[in-house]
């Protein structure tokens, strides 16, 4: 009878290492299963003996041809994208559902993984559970790809034997804020590329079309009209120092950015949009929504509530939000009700502190945080259908008038010589 070589966790983390005798490893599979243990990786152990000379060479020729395989192996992009945890969330939780082993679905995972560095994080993380590191811990040595937010959701699951669950919680989390995100991009994008289109025309009549008129108008030494002198001044200054313009708004752009970087800057930034009318309204609801939304899953997970605020302190990614969290925190920690601090940092809009109110009073503190969550989603992303509806007329009509006045101005002149030109030609025959 086949030899398996099995390594198991209890629902207290720990591991063992064991030889079963098993007709099948799928008889194995249901029987750990059936005595509620997480399954880490299953082998069969091939004597010595029983191992031909040709396969005694088998393992050569599948590693090497292994290394031919990475060596083709082509990847769409480089950077790790929020689709790519998507995926590997949602096939971890469907194979770990069907019995599969964690080595085994980490390496079928790999081999379609379409993000070289998200490629190369995988394949470590599946040497590090070989070698008897916990989920958890492989993916906490990689925090610029698996934030606290997985490392905290993949302990909880090893430690209540139930890492499917919380994955499957994860993945649903991650296709929210994907979609949320998608909703948001495409509401911004339009309007930028209109404005983008618009100030290239502008570049573009001032670096060659303005220069030919001025010609022109200069051989027929014609009087000009106003518009027409403004604008060729305006396209011969932007001629003239368009790199130092260039250089100027990059250089703007530069200190802005590492401004931003440090603490003070990053507050003031935070502030200037929350004070931006309608739209700083908009912003605070996308941090209310995403601050929600982490402790919904947290708690639903198992987390502690004060360590679900310590994570969503990190992960919120507002420094004003987590001051406010942090002092929320500690009045928590002091035995106040999560509401409280709440509605005393003024941050939450009413609906939100009423809906934490309910839930805390029933017990059901994690559906009321979906609620909310679910709430806030939704009004964003009509906010955000609703602007590019109303923006994109008005933007629309912003491109019209700058190529139209562009047009306008290099073409009276011309229109104004053929009238003169007409009207003497229409004249009588001098005597």
């Amino acid at each position: 009878m086949p030899k398996f070589s099995c390594v198991v966790k209890d629902k207290e983390g720990k591991a063992y290492k064991y030889v079963v005798d098993a007709p099948t490893q799928k008889e194995i599979v249901e029987k750990l299963q059936k005595q509620e243990y997480f399954i880490v990786s299953i082998k069969e152990i091939v004597s010595a003996s029983s191992t031909s000379p040709a396969s005694k060479q088998q393992p050569a020729i599948e590693k090497k041809s292994q290394i031919q395989f990475k060596n083709k192996r082509k990847f769409s992009h480089n950077k790790t994208k929020l689709a790519d945890l998507l995926v590997f969330a949602r096939q971890l939780a469907t194979m770990l559902e069907s019995g599969v082993t964690l080595t085994r679905s980490l390496d079928v995972i790999q081999s379609q993984i379409q993000s070289k560095q998200f490629f190369n994080v995988v394949v470590q993380v599946k040497k590090d559970v070989e070698q008897g590191l916990s989920l958890s811990q492989s993916l906490a040595k990689h925090p610029k790809v698996f934030n606290q937010f997985w490392i905290s959701l993949s302990e909880v699951g090893e430690a209540s034997g139930t890492i499917p669950i919380v994955l499957n919680k994860l993945t649903f989390y991650l296709e929210q804020q994907s979609s949320f995100k998608a909703t948001i991009i495409s509401g911004v994008l339009y309007p930028i590329i209109l404005f983008t289109v618009s100030m290239g025309a502008v570049v573009f009549f001032a670096l060659f079309v303005g220069p030919r008129f001025e010609s022109i108008f200069s051989s027929m030494n014609v009087a000009l009209p106003l518009i027409t002198i403004v604008l060729l001044a305006t396209f011969k200054f932007i001629k003239s120092n368009l790199i130092i313009i260039v250089g100027v708004l990059a250089g703007i752009i530069f200190f802005l950015g590492q401004y931003i970087k440090t603490s003070s800057g990053r507050i003031a930034f935070e502030r200037f949009l929350f004070n931006l009318p309608t739209a700083g309204e908009i912003f605070k609801l996308i941090i209310v929504e995403r601050f929600s939304s982490q402790m919904a899953i947290l708690l639903d997970a198992g987390v502690p509530i004060l360590y679900a605020l310590d994570i969503s302190e990190r992960l919120v990614d507002n420094k004003i939000c987590s001051q406010i969290v942090n002092n929320i925190k500690e009045d928590v920690r002091k035995g106040e009700l999560l509401v409280s601090p709440m509605e005393k940092s003024g941050f939450f809009p009413p609906m939100c502190i009423q809906m934490i109110m309910v839930g805390e009073e029933t017990g059901e503190l994690s559906k009321m945080l979906k609620h909310v969550a679910k709430f806030y989603q939704t009004e964003v992303e009509t906010f955000m259908k609703r602007f590019a509806t109303i923006i994109e007329p008005f933007m629309l009509v912003f491109m019209g008038f700058v190529i139209g006045t562009i047009v306008l101005a290099m073409f009276l002149p011309l229109f104004n010589i053929a009238q003169l030109g007409g009207g003497t030609g229409a004249g009588p025959a001098p005597q």
